[in-house]
């Protein structure tokens, strides 16, 4: 059996995929639109909640959907059809997303507890396809009774909305998945997943997040162009560019795609990865707001950065044989974020040096890796 796991044959990403990330870009783009509404020099507490979780939620369907294709996907009708209904619903989730998203509370979670209603079904039927084969039979129980639980968690939260005005359910459903998937991942076969496939798919999401980058870092080219827009636009796009480089040289120098994997840590730590670098849009963003005080919004782009590097190493056991990170790096990382995060707010009433030092902060950390994965190949060709 575990034989067969292992010799299966490799899948490619389908257009399909990539049509139906379109729609999460969409909607990440929506939810970063909750964090303009401002109060006391930053993001008002409601909204910054809300803005929380809206994009782990958004993700963490995703991720989902982009499990079950990575088991078990067909290019079937079946799962067009499956994959056509979310990407409507999420139209429904992305009109709720708005600065009035209180009155839109009942649509968003009514749309939201169908899409995982609607994975939980896909999942349930592939049952019968697997009936002789027990590793994937539990794989999918497991996947979808946690799915199924988590839909009725969204569901609850509607009633507790309509009576509190509070919305902890919704954030105890998005835990609950998320830790019962990373618990569940302990009983999972490390060959049902084909990891070059799910890191590539991963990849192209971060891609597409970092396009979002792009288009945010667009308002810092408007107005009469002088050396003062030219030298932030410029450190602005560096910034983009040097967290770019960083993630390319994990993906393509140091994480093994053959490793075999059930892949759910990798995945789970994505969540996060995308959550800051959706959180460092919005900053780059804050950093042309005369309403968001200066303070806050310092410390809301170093700490999205810091943590988007803190990222790095919980995936690095995903590795290649032989580039495993050698603790001296965590160390650096350590040291290097509470530099980065002293200057950051000793210098930040200069904005001049403020986004320099972000600049050689970011690309020292690429450098670093640069060299790190330029060693070990060298070694591991010697």
């Amino acid at each position: 059996m575990l034989e067969a796991l292992t010799n299966k044959k490799e899948r490619k990403v389908e257009y399909i995929e990539l049509i139906y990330d379109l729609i999460f870009v969409y909607v990440i783009g929506r939810n970063n639109t909750l964090l303009h509404t401002f109060e006391g020099g930053f993001t008002e507490r409601g909204m910054f909640f809300a803005y929380v979780m809206c994009t782990l939620a958004v993700i963490q369907i995703w991720t989902f959907t982009t499990y079950y294709i990575n088991l078990y996907g067909k290019n079937s009708p079946r799962e067009y059809v499956g994959l056509f209904i979310n990407m409507f619903l999420m139209y429904f989730i992305a009109e709720a997303t708005t600065e009035n998203w209180k009155s839109y509370h009942t649509q968003y979670h009514i749309a939201w507890a169908l899409i995982l209603f609607n994975i939980c079904f896909m999942y349930v039927f592939e049952y019968k396809n697997h009936k002789s084969e027990p590793v994937h039979l539990s794989r999918i129980k497991r996947m979808s009774v946690i799915i199924f639980i988590e839909a009725v968690l969204v569901l609850l939260a509607i009633a507790e909305f309509d009576n509190t005005g509070t919305s902890y359910v919704s954030l105890a459903a998005i835990l609950f998945g998320i830790f019962s998937v990373l618990l569940s991942s302990r009983k999972t076969c490390s060959g049902l997943v084909d990891f070059n496939h799910l890191s590539e798919r991963i990849m192209l999401y971060v891609v597409f997040t970092f396009g979002e980058m792009i288009i945010a870092l667009a308002s810092y080219f408007e107005g009469t162009f002088n050396l003062n827009s030219l030298y932030f636009s410029l450190m602005g796009f560096l910034i983009v560019v040097g967290l770019f480089l960083s993630y390319g040289v994990v993906y393509d120098k140091i994480i093994d795609r053959e490793k075999q994997t059930n892949g759910i840590a990798y995945i789970l730590v994505h969540i996060f990865i995308i959550f800051f670098l959706n959180n460092i849009t919005a900053a780059l963003e804050f950093m042309r707001e005369e309403e968001v005080k200066l303070l806050p919004k310092i410390i809301f782009l170093f700490a999205s950065i810091i943590m988007y590097y803190v990222c790095f190493i919980f995936i690095g056991g995903y590795s290649k044989q032989g580039r495993n990170v050698h603790k001296g790096f965590y160390a650096y990382v350590l040291i290097s974020c509470a530099v980065f995060a002293a200057l950051m707010l000793l210098l930040r009433n200069n904005m001049y040096l403020n986004i320099a030092i972000t600049v050689i902060y970011v690309f020292s950390v690429y450098i670093i890796l640069f060299v790190y994965e330029k060693k070990h190949d060298k070694i591991s060709n010697e």
